[in-house]
């Protein structure tokens, strides 16, 4: 399995992925990474904090650009160089997040592709948005 070179790629080839946000995705995050801020792991804590509700760790929710980025765009042996974000609203239990990716530059030279990135809630609404710069996979 091999994703799109730079030849194969152009300016608005978009992807995306779609995933509901679970409880205990929350909670495998909070474990892997030992980020066991209240505001996603401890429900009482999170009722009495700014959403008033748990939320689920910003990064957790910025990991699905990533599985964009690595399976459909450019796809398999894409290298993650950078990524910036602005994390816009809260992701909370139960929400489903799609996360897409478009084409907005290819400098071919280097074999760089740079992709807008956003990641929606199922109300529409941006909870993150960014831009990442990648290696798509040699030919």
């Amino acid at each position: 399995m091999k994703g799109k070179t730079i030849a194969e790629l152009k300016v608005g080839d978009s992807a995306f992925v779609e995933k509901t946000i679970a409880e205990g995705d929350v909670y495998l995050y909070a474990g892997i990474t030992g980020d066991l801020n209240p505001a996603h792991v401890n429900k009482v804590e999170a009722e009495n904090g700014i959403f008033k509700r748990q939320v689920a760790h910003g990064m957790l929710t910025a990991g699905l650009i990533s599985a964009v980025l690595g399976m459909y765009l450019p796809g398999p042996g894409t290298i993650y160089l950078g990524q910036n974000l602005k994390f816009t609203a809260p992701v909370y239990f139960g929400d489903t997040i799609r996360a897409t990716a478009t084409v907005t530059e290819l400098r071919e030279e280097k074999n760089i592709c740079i992709l807008s990135t956003i990641c929606t809630n199922q109300d529409g609404k941006t909870v993150i948005e960014g831009a990442a710069t990648v290696k798509p996979p040699k030919e």
